[in-house]
């Protein structure tokens, strides 16, 4: 599965309507951490079929990246049923990123 983009005009539809588990991935283009973590999103996209993974340019969707509180980037938002269910923040190790599906 790809990763999709979001923007402020279908975050709802894409990430809190979604029926299964989403990851969100604020990021911004200069961003050199967020450019690290770029391959490990493509990566995971690529393994689990069972969970949908977005990019939302914090730049381009500053309403979204307001409404949710991000301050710094990357950040990681894992939404389940429309619900932030768990957040972290930085440069993170593929495992500690799957493990925010966890209950």
């Amino acid at each position: 599965m790809s990763v999709k983009v979001v923007n402020n005009d279908n975050f709802q539809a894409e990430v809190l309507q979604s029926d299964v588990p989403v990851l969100v991935d604020f990021y911004a283009d200069w961003c050199g951490p967020c450019k690290m973590m770029a391959p490990v999103i493509d990566e995971l996209a690529a393994e689990r079929t069972d969970i949908k993974f977005c990019k939302l340019d914090v730049d381009a969707a500053t309403q979204v990246a307001q409404t949710y509180r991000v301050m710094s980037i990357p950040t990681f938002i894992v939404f389940k049923g429309g619900e932030v269910h768990k957040k972290a923040v930085g440069a993170i190790q593929k495992s500690d990123l799957i493990a925010l599906f966890e209950p």
